[in-house]
């Protein structure tokens, strides 16, 4: 559902592992500016402290009273019921807290919880990728509608989310899209999120470049060094991604046999595309090899790199034939070639996610006056 009309404001957060980011959002854009506070504090409580001012700071910078709370917090947790459990990048959560309450009983307004990765899943499916791929296909004239996506975000971890024929897919435990816990294709006792982060990108270039971790460069510093713009062990960098790439892609191929639908990639490591995902979309496509030798096709779809040239022309190519109905004079189109797209965000993970955020709450919001 779009409330891209809509005058009521849902006060928003992304919360990392690094930062949290908190906004307000009307018809389906920000209104302030995002206000940003370290997500590191001493003990729990400090913590709770901080998310209750920041909402406070937004709410006094707005000129109508909002209607609700509505973000995203990382699991595993309890959505339905807004307690957050033990976080492996938040370890101050642990045995269980009731956020939704205590923002609830402190601010007096409702309050929805879900996952960081499913709500910037549902904001890039209601406004952002998902969308700009249907606009453009139509300007082409393909009569083909997208409906289904795939969402997942690399950087202090690695996360997902599905959105269905338009809506969220939560599964029945708050749990689905938990695409980290999908196993590590290169070191298989791992979770793939071991290799999908930016622990994973340290641990390599410090291993292949014989320093310590500590001394390891920032991702964006590791990106510069890839392209030649930075000092830095350039074969250790290129290898520290192209181990991202490679398990990526063996997790994204996997999911989308699930799910089949265009894949968008949001995090701070998304911004580092240019050096690892057309290796992560040529890890989706390759082949299996049977037993008997024969060639099978990884997926029965395939992947295009939407942020190249090559690869958006090939995804949008008209592959349609007519074919001869038997028995009769009568042709209809057929398109043989089954393809889904790559890309990233077109919003900005944080605004992706306070969009998906404010959508969430509307819907449910809706729902509850509805008799």
């Amino acid at each position: 559902m779009r409330f891209y009309d809509d005058n009521r404001i849902v006060m928003t957060l992304d919360a990392g592992g690094t930062n949290f980011v908190f906004s307000a959002v009307r018809a389906e854009n920000e209104i302030i500016d995002p206000i940003r506070y370290s997500a590191k504090g001493e003990n729990i409580e400090e913590i709770l402290k901080k998310l209750i001012d920041g909402f406070r700071q937004v709410e006094n910078q707005l000129d109508d009273k909002p209607v609700a709370i509505s973000f995203s917090f990382p699991g595993p947790a309890d959505y339905k019921n807004g307690i957050i459990g033990d976080l492996e990048n938040l370890p101050l959560f642990r045995g269980g807290v009731a956020l939704k309450a205590v923002l609830e009983n402190e601010l007096n307004i409702s309050t929805f919880i879900n996952n960081d990765g499913d709500l910037f899943s549902y904001g890039e499916a209601i406004a952002g990728l998902l969308p700009e791929i249907n606009t453009l296909l139509k300007e082409k004239g393909i009569e083909k509608e997208y409906r289904n996506l795939l969402g997942v975000t690399f950087g202090t971890g690695f996360g997902g989310g599905i959105v269905r024929n338009g809506q969220l897919f939560l599964g029945d435990n708050s749990a689905g899209g938990e695409i980290n816990r999908m196993r590590n294709k290169l070191y298989p006792e791992t979770s793939s999120e071991d290799s999908i982060s930016i622990r994973g990108l340290q641990r390599v270039y410090a291993s292949e470049a014989g320093i310590d971790i500590g001394n390891v460069p920032e991702p964006k510093e590791l990106h510069d060094i890839v392209l030649g713009k930075g000092n830095g062990d350039k074969q250790a960098a290129l290898k520290a991604f192209s181990e991202l790439a490679v398990v990526a892609g063996d997790v994204m191929a996997n999911a989308v046999t699930l799910l089949d639908g265009i894949v968008v990639i949001g995090g701070g490591l998304s911004g580092a595309h240019p050096v690892f995902l057309e290796r992560l979309v040529e890890e989706m496509n390759k082949n299996f090899t049977s037993f008997t030798g024969a060639s099978l096709s990884r997926m029965e779809v395939i992947a295009f790199n939407l942020e190249s040239k090559n690869g958006l022309e090939g995804f949008l190519k008209d592959t349609s034939i007519n074919i001869n109905v038997p028995f009769s004079k009568q042709y209809i189109k057929y398109d043989p070639v089954k393809k889904i797209g790559v890309g990233v965000t077109r919003l900005g993970t944080s605004k992706a996610t306070a969009i998906g955020s404010y959508t969430y709450a509307l819907d449910h919001l809706d729902k509850l006056y509805i008799i």
